[in-house]
């Protein structure tokens, strides 16, 4: 390492977040799927749950509600009843049921569940089949209910976008490679999966945003495990390699670009500073990896991950690179 590689180390721009999508859509849940995945036991299973849609991820425990208080009710929200809620309305004179549930089911809540094997009264479960308000009962004590079902919703009602590209699991590093159709994504996916790793999703890839940290990739249902290679076909992966060879989500944690090989563009070659890509707001390490013949993709891929990984822990090599020059030039 000489003068002339210390200085370009030295007066490195730091690159601009390149920007590729920061919107998405807003999505709902069915009810029967949320019945179904919280393993729920209906207690008036008359009522139509697929006509209704959970929009919110949050749940709300009748608490106030339940003393008459309904200002800032979120009745949009699933309505949770556990012990401290059901011994309260013990406690309440009979004649004031009545007209107490007639007030909690005129807001169109979109269900109500009771905890802990808990279950209503009469008096509630006709006003709630009266206005065409479903009732279960489930076993989860009141909070491991609420977590379940919060981590859940989160992930299904997240804003999320489909874009072209191919995720693999790396070394437990989400790695999405993007590029032009052609380029050679899939069969670096391919290679990829001889050497152990996993494949999520290839051609295209749903992004959920589930955190301001977090982005999961998952593939469409139509498309999972298959892989397409030009001039062979479609590839079931999970057939051919086996179930460990595939998984069904992932984190996305960076994205590699494959392109064209330029001889006219200079290339990043020390890699001090990291660039990124952002995906519905969400900010990931981005690297440009240009392409020609006898470059083994498979590998450049791994060695980003574990790079990655390394930054991670809180070593990185570039400044280690820069710490020895700097330190090879004041001996000087």
């Amino acid at each position: 390492t000489d003068k002339k590689s210390s200085h370009k180390i030295k007066h490195k721009k730091i690159p601009r977040v390149h920007r590729i999508i920061t919107e998405g859509i807003m999505y709902k849940v069915k009810l029967t799927e949320f019945v179904n995945k919280m393993n729920l036991k209906s207690l008036l299973p008359d009522i139509d749950t697929d006509s209704i849609m959970i929009e919110q991820s949050a749940v709300n425990r009748l608490a106030l509600q339940l003393a008459g208080f309904f200002e800032h009710f979120d009745s949009e929200r699933i309505q949770v009843i556990g012990n401290v809620e059901a011994a309260y309305m013990k406690q309440l004179a009979p004649e004031s049921i009545p007209p107490l549930c007639e007030k909690i089911f005129s807001f169109n809540i979109p269900c109500l569940v009771f905890c802990r094997g808990l279950e209503p009264s009469q008096e509630m479960l006709d006003t709630a089949e009266k206005n065409g308000v479903p009732i279960f009962t489930t076993e989860m004590t009141t909070s491991d209910f609420i977590a379940n079902s919060v981590r859940w919703l989160s992930e299904e009602l997240a804003p999320r976008i489909s874009i072209h590209g191919v995720l693999v699991d790396v070394y437990g590093e989400g790695v999405l490679i993007m590029g032009e159709s052609g380029i050679g994504k899939s069969e670096a996916a391919l290679e990829l999966i001889h050497r152990g790793h996993r494949l999520v999703s290839d051609d295209v890839v749903e992004i959920r945003k589930v955190s301001d940290a977090t982005l999961v990739g998952s593939a469409p249902d139509i498309t999972k495990h298959f892989i397409e290679l030009r001039g062979i076909g479609i590839i079931d992966v999970k057939s051919l390699y086996g179930v460990e060879s595939v998984k069904d989500t992932q984190n996305i944690d960076m994205v590699i670009k494959l392109e064209d090989w330029d001889k006219d563009k200079e290339y990043d070659r020390l890699g001090l500073e990291d660039r990124y890509t952002e995906f519905l707001g969400n900010q990931v390490v981005c690297h440009n990896i240009p392409i020609r013949p006898g470059r083994n993709l498979a590998i450049i891929v791994e060695s980003a991950a574990v790079n990655y990984r390394q930054k991670k822990m809180g070593y990185n090599a570039a400044q280690e690179l820069y710490n020895r020059v700097q330190a090879n030039l004041g001996n000087k």
